[in-house]
């Protein structure tokens, strides 16, 4: 009951954490580059208006900028504190990304930011520049190395386990940095956020354009963000699709709970949207119960026949497990490049008790000195690794994520993506004739955007995390396993001083940037 606590109140105070520090973090990543593209024109033309705009931007950069590396520390040092088990267990994997993010790319960041911020009459106009550009790659070389740590997390590749020291070490270096995992969730990621950060700037220029100011400001501004969030938002789009198969390959489960798809299909088509029926809650009982099979996954649903087989496997007639299929096994799978058939959760869990056990007999025998037990202990162990993580669950169903939670934000996630499409293209065709400044409910619609985008781009770390549910490590290690042995109390206590803080922090930066925004780019 205790470690059932300190799970569930140690995940609540990472999501809180990265909630706050996701806020802060895509507008970074994708303002830096608008704003680059700004001062670029300024240094191309001499013209002092985009001096002014540029510098009217950067203040907003700089706002966000300041608040997202203190939570950022705080999400870091959570590691120590609250997961200590996952530190031990994949320190010398997770810890290097994060260590090059530091060392490198924030450095990086933290040193051209203080010439681009402070550097204006200081240095030359080119020098002024490249650290303007330098900040930009360093902040998205930062979120590079993150995302590596976090794709790792999802894949685990390029390392072996040490039994003696009982961690994961890195053998491949390339094989974690450049995995298709790390590769597609990095440009995913990083794209979206540039989306992100089109729609806040034209929302802001947009509120101008409503009270009658600063219009060749506003249009311009518009102009970049909305030319820049139409690329993002369609790359956006084509590196989704990448994921999407990587999830397929890697984590089934995870979209078998995006798709809501509990019976496997061939020919398995995509849902666009549709309402769950909430009595088929398959972690809350068991897939032979005669309630649980009478339900229906949907009360009802809109889908593409065939569609999420192509997306899944590149093929339309293609066979898509669904959670039923995961949990019961027996379905088609290629291993190793070998045809098999997949093993069931609950001989999965057999399997992983058995590598716990090897890994403890292990131990036992080189400490006695019994080298046959040793050997014997160790070839179990790792016959059986790949299926270490599931010798913690405590029953079969423990391996399904929160099905609702995930196929709402997932579908959320990509029906804002669409509308962004759209959204760019309008704003592109308007401003071309020279009409947005006088379309007032466009202005309107504008701002209401900029939450909008911001929900969406929570909604896809909600897939990304809680789809992949129950694993810290994919197969490999539980969160149930990954806690530190802290007082509940403790945590309690530290999710309220948290909340707090960062509640203050987010109040006070809102309210800094909103009286720049009121100041405007003259100020």
């Amino acid at each position: 009951m205790i470690l059932s606590a300190i799970v569930e109140l140690s995940r609540l105070q990472f999501a809180l954490t990265a909630i706050f520090h996701w806020f802060f973090v895509p507008l970074t990543l994708g303002l830096s580059f608008i704003i680059a593209f700004m001062e670029t024109a300024y240094f191309k033309t001499g013209n002092e208006f985009w001096k002014r705009t540029t510098k009217f931007w950067m203040k907003i950069f700089a706002i966000n900028f300041a608040i997202g590396v203190a939570t950022g520390i705080i999400l870091e040092f959570e590691f120590g504190t609250n997961w200590s088990n996952y530190s031990w267990f994949v320190g010398d994997i997770f810890g290097a990304p994060l260590a090059i993010e530091g060392i490198l790319a924030f450095f990086m960041e933290s040193t051209f930011f203080a010439v681009m911020f402070f550097g204006w009459e200081r240095v030359s106009k080119r020098f002024h520049l490249m650290a303007t550009w330098l900040t930009a790659i360093g902040a998205n070389l930062s979120a590079l190395w993150i995302l590596v740590a976090n794709a790792w997390m999802q894949n685990p590749v390029g390392v072996t386990f040490n039994p003696d020291s009982a961690r994961n070490e890195m053998t491949d270096f390339f094989a974690v940095a450049f995995s298709p995992v790390a590769m597609n969730k990095f440009f995913h990621t990083v794209l979206s956020s540039f989306t992100l950060a089109a729609v806040v700037v034209i929302g802001i220029s947009a509120w101008f354009l409503l009270k009658g100011r600063e219009e060749e400001f506003s249009r311009k501004s518009i102009k970049i963000a909305a030319i820049f969030g139409l690329a993002a938002t369609l790359l956006t789009a084509w590196t989704g699709d990448g994921s999407a198969y990587q999830v397929a390959q890697k984590q089934p489960m995870k979209l078998a709970a995006m798709e809501g798809l509990y019976e496997g299909k061939s020919g398995a088509p995509l849902v666009l949207f549709g309402i769950l029926n909430g009595q088929k809650n398959i972690s809350a009982r068991s897939v032979d119960s005669l309630k649980y099979q009478t339900e229906k996954p949907f009360h009802f649903a809109v889908s593409v026949p065939k569609v999420l087989s192509y997306l899944a496997n590149r093929d339309l007639n293609s066979f898509v497990p669904g959670i039923e299929n995961i949990i019961k096994g027996g379905y088609p799978v290629t291993k190793n490049g070998k045809d098999t058939l997949a093993l069931s959760i609950a001989e999965r869990m057999e399997r992983g008790k058995i590598a716990i056990k090897s890994l403890a007999d292990y131990q036992k025998a080189k400490q006695a000195g019994d080298e046959t037990g040793r050997d014997i202990a160790l070839k179990d162990l790792r016959d059986n690794f790949e299926h270490f993580g599931y010798g913690y669950l405590s029953k079969p169903e423990d391996a399904v994520p929160n099905v609702p939670l995930t196929f709402y934000a997932f579908h959320l996630m990509v029906g804002l993506g669409v509308y962004f499409i759209l959204f760019f293209i309008i704003v592109l065709l308007l401003e071309y004739k020279s009409k947005i400044a006088k379309q007032r409910w466009f202005l309107v619609i504008s701002i209401i955007s900029v939450p909008l985008a911001y929900i969406c781009s929570q909604a896809g770390w909600i897939v990304a995390e809680v789809g992949r549910q129950p694993w810290t490590i994919q197969d490999l290690l539980p969160v149930s396993a990954s806690v530190s042995g802290v007082n509940p109390n403790a945590v309690i206590a530290t999710i309220v001083i948290f909340f707090t803080m960062f509640s203050v922090l987010l109040i006070a930066e809102l309210a800094i940037m909103f009286k720049q925004i009121k100041k405007g780019p003259g100020a």
